[in-house]
């Protein structure tokens, strides 16, 4: 585009912070309904209910981070499961729909550094096992159901070692948010000194020996056990032999069997040696709800029993778990509603997080990270700081969802500051969006290119360059001068929607512009001024298909400046190379405009009349706002089409505004 000489980079001027509602459920209150042995605990942890990073013990001595930090990958068939589950490096292995396995009752081995996650809530898995060898480390298994390798007439399961996940001696294992039913022996087997280990919010469902712990005489394993539902199982809920801790809390056993075995149907057994803690649990038509060797340790407190009989051991003083680590402890009389509905898959909990720079050094390596053709939401969390690269989400990685973590949007800062002059105006991008759906949020976007430092014939610094459909911007920054942002299609004749919301935009000449239909709603547009009394730039450039009704539409926001009095421009219309289809049409309603703004404030542009575009006003506010001849104003019919829904609903009523 023309190349004019504007003044440097300024700062970024009043940020917006956006608050969000964090965690689900985070402050369930459900009334204690007479229950006297009900216990509220300690305060609760102001935390996420769920986050993507594991609680209890799997927690400690370092963590426990899957596949972070390697490929996503996703599979629908054994030989993929089995192949990636398998591999050496690390991967985020991402199960879509149901596996069956062959031959029946077969091990998927799953290696160190792997997270196995179901997509949305029907990945399976049928007729097998995941099996984790003596020396795997560091593996998350999330969000899946495992089912249906039971072997007719054998409810005791000594004919088969079919479990639904087996663990020998291994460490850093996460098991969250499963459902493990009908299998041919155990649901869930760790043993043999396995360490580092917690098991949350999963489900247990129509088996005899469900969850066991040990195998061995040493007293090593460090293991947490929460918001787990155990229903129509017999024994075995957890039964934990020698662990060095076991801590059990806001559990619920339910609909126990009831075959009349005067022993072996139980709830939680702290075996051998075993230190076990259980707090605010539920126990419901449950034989033993708890008991303990005399050689082990048990500590209850808070847990409620309704139609239970049998042992209710507790001695010893076993451990205190918030010498380990913080954790949110729920009433008691909360656990039946809220394990009932939250255990097992969650639709909302199959996506993947990719942390930067935690997982992933740069951006850009999270993006790589991301498979072509990538049908579900990845998030790519950056954390505060300022990262200087340049970032490509390319046409093949639609679904991405860039945010940034901290606070403000200024916290988060992706910058480079690359001219035109080198590499062109699209090469000059400091981020660049080709790929579809694709939401940025809580981030500042930035080009830092000194124009006035130097001469050069090419300016022009992008902060941001899209051409995918569906983009969405909330709560962003984007700071620059010349060419600040750049909403485009593939081509001419293709319309690209883009959605900007709660933002902040910079810049001094045609700093907001393309063919792409873009609606900026409820933020902050500052006009910079390059020091000029008459002519401080333009804020438009829209070059939209003719055959495309809606351009950009700027809406009940606010337009800043520093300029003098009458020297900045509205837009001006951009025809790329003489292209005489790219009429631009921009809508600017319910807006504050400064003094800056010229009493005429649309004008032409390399040899076109800007009174050939669809320029209009609509009910504008401030003292920039006057109405002259100059000055196209929409009619309230007119307006009524012209709304932010009328601009992005398309073919595929898309929506993204709906959720404010």
């Amino acid at each position: 585009m023309t190349h004019l000489h504007s003044k440097r980079l300024s700062g970024l001027g009043p940020g917006r912070v956006l608050a969000t509602v964090v965690g689900l459920l985070a402050a369930l209150v459900l009334g204690a309904s007479g229950e006297a042995d009900a216990s509220a605990g300690p305060p609760p942890v102001a935390a996420p209910r769920w986050t993507d990073q594991p609680h209890g013990f799997a927690s400690l001595a370092g963590g426990t981070t899957g596949g972070a930090g390697g490929k996503v990958v996703t599979v629908t068939d054994q030989a993929s499961l089995a192949q990636y589950a398998a591999a050496e490096e690390p991967y985020v292995i991402r199960v879509s729909g149901a596996i069956a396995v062959e031959p029946f009752g077969s091990d998927i081995v799953v290696a160190s550094n792997k997270t196995i996650i179901g997509v949305g809530d029907t990945g399976e898995i049928v007729h097998g096992e995941l099996h984790l060898n003596p020396g795997t480390s560091n593996v998350i298994i999330r969000n899946l159901t495992i089912r249906d390798s039971y072997v007719e007439g054998d409810w005791d399961g000594k004919t088969t070692d079919f479990d639904a996940i087996q663990m020998d001696t291994v460490d850093h294992v996460w098991i969250d948010h499963n459902r493990f039913t009908h299998m041919g022996d155990g649901l869930l087997d760790i043993r043999k000194d396995s360490r580092y280990i917690t098991v949350s919010y999963n489900q247990f469902a129509n088996h005899n020996k469900a969850f066991g712990i040990g195998w061995t005489t040493n007293v090593l394993t460090e293991i947490t056990i929460d918001h787990n539902w155990f229903t129509g199982t017999k024994q075995r809920n957890p039964s934990a032999d020698n662990c060095a801790y076991a801590h059990l809390y806001n559990n619920y056993l339910s609909a126990q069997v009831a075959d009349g075995d005067p022993t072996w149907t139980y709830g939680n057994w702290s075996r051998g040696r075993t230190r076990m803690v259980i707090e605010n649990s539920y126990y419901d038509g449950v034989q033993h709800p708890y008991q303990a060797d005399a050689t082990a340790e048990l500590v209850q407190r808070g847990s409620i029993l309704r139609n239970t009989t049998g042992r209710t051991d507790a001695w010893g003083t076993a451990f205190d778990p918030r010498e380990f680590y913080a954790y949110r402890l729920d009433p008691a009389a909360a656990v039946p509603a809220l394990v009932t509905r939250f255990s097992g898959p969650q639709k909302q909990l199959g996506g993947v997080t990719l942390r930067v720079p935690a997982d992933y050094a740069t951006v850009q390596a999270a993006v790589d990270a991301v498979p072509a053709g990538n049908t579900e939401a990845v998030k790519i969390a950056v954390a505060p700081g300022t990262y200087r690269e340049k970032v490509l989400i390319p046409a093949t990685k639609p679904n991405i969802v860039l945010q940034g973590t901290g606070q403000d949007r200024s916290d988060t800062v992706i910058v480079y500051d690359t001219p035109a002059a080198y590499g062109g105006s699209t090469g000059s991008a400091t981020v660049r969006i080709a790929a579809n759906d694709v939401t940025a949020r809580n981030l500042t976007f930035s080009n830092d290119f000194d124009e006035a430092a130097v001469e050069l014939n090419g300016e022009q610094a992008l902060a941001m360059k899209t051409t995918g459909d569906r983009i969405v911007f909330e709560n962003t920054a984007f700071l620059g001068n010349q060419d600040t942002l750049m909403t485009d299609s593939p081509k001419l004749t293709t319309v690209s929607r883009v959605y900007v919301r709660d933002s902040y935009i910079e810049g001094d000449v045609d700093f907001v512009y393309g063919r792409a239909t873009t609606v900026i709603e409820r933020s902050v547009i500052k006009a910079l001024s390059r020091g000029s009394a008459t002519n401080n730039g333009y804020i438009t450039a829209a070059s939209t298909w003719t055959g495309n009704p809606y351009g950009f539409l700027i809406t009940d926001s606010r337009i800043v400046s520093d300029a003098p009095a009458g020297s900045f421009h509205l837009g001006r219309p951009w025809h790329p190379g003489g292209e005489p289809e790219a009429v631009a049409q921009v809508l600017i309603r319910n807006t504050q405009l400064p003094a800056a703004i010229k009493a005429s404030p649309w004008t032409d542009m390399s040899g076109f009349s800007w009174r050939d575009a669809r320029f209009t006003e609509y009910r504008n506010y401030g003292p920039g706002a006057e109405v002259t001849a100059d000055r196209p104003q929409m009619s309230d019919e007119d307006a009524r089409a012209h709304t932010v829904a009328d601009y992005l609903r398309g073919s595929d009523d898309w929506a993204p505004y709906a959720r404010h």
